[in-house]
């Protein structure tokens, strides 16, 4: 989970109803949506910040927070929590829900087919009689790499 690295292409611009959604994409949202899509794993407000420091962004951290829970509430971002409860975040450049697999010793992340769970989601809201179901799930393990270096150190 470190910091953000340069951004790899960025979205200036949210579709329409994405930036009403959010509000107006000023420089610093712009800043905040770029930094974070060029970030491959789940990254938290305050390193998410910081790493905008260190590039010479003057962008506060109470608008990394709103602008990250905004993009969130458009499903612009997924958001989960570490082992710390801290929510953490990771760009999401289509309106696809996803799910991922985290690792908890290094955050690594990777989304995982998850045919199965949205189609128990939508049985349980089915017989349940709910609309507008929304469902949160969050698998994590020891990666590969973190397994490895476990064994070579043990």
């Amino acid at each position: 989970m470190g910091g953000p690295p340069p951004a790899r292409g960025p979205p200036t611009e949210l579709p329409g109803h994405d930036k009403e959604s959010i509000g107006r994409l000023t420089p610093q949202r712009a800043q905040v949506l770029r930094a974070l899509a060029g970030c491959e794993d789940f990254v938290s407000a305050q390193l998410l910040h910081a790493g905008l420091l260190t590039t010479g962004s003057r962008v506060g951290l109470s608008t990394v927070y709103r602008t990250l829970t905004a993009l969130a509430a458009v499903g612009r971002a997924d958001v989960v929590r570490d082992t710390n409860g801290e929510k953490l975040f990771r760009y999401r450049p289509g309106p696809d829900h996803r799910h991922y697999l985290i690792c908890r010793q290094c955050g690594a992340s990777q989304p995982v087919d998850a045919t199965a769970v949205e189609a128990w989601a939508d049985q349980v809201a089915e017989i349940s009689g709910f609309a507008d179901v929304q469902h949160t799930v969050e698998l994590t393990g020891t990666c590969a790499a973190c397994l490895a270096a476990a064994r070579t150190a043990g």
